[in-house]
């Protein structure tokens, strides 16, 4: 299954978090530290849900950049 991950730049560094799976966020200083956070993250948060007998959520979430002048 595929998830759209929403990534944010801060003050701080950077943030994502996964729209379908609440509670699913990842943190860190760089860009790419957070993409590997983020799959740890969403692999754990899915492994949780099984565990507890919870329904894996379908993706319904998806992102496009859209270019304006």
């Amino acid at each position: 299954m595929r998830y759209a991950v929403i990534y944010e730049k801060s003050d701080n560094g950077y943030a994502a978090y996964v729209p379908d799976l609440p509670g699913c966020i990842a943190a860190g200083d760089t860009l790419g530290e957070v993409e590997d956070l983020m799959h740890t993250a969403i692999e754990m948060h899915l492994e949780g849900m099984r565990e507890a007998g919870e329904p894996i959520p379908a993706a319904t979430t998806w992102a496009e950049l859209v270019e304006v002048a």
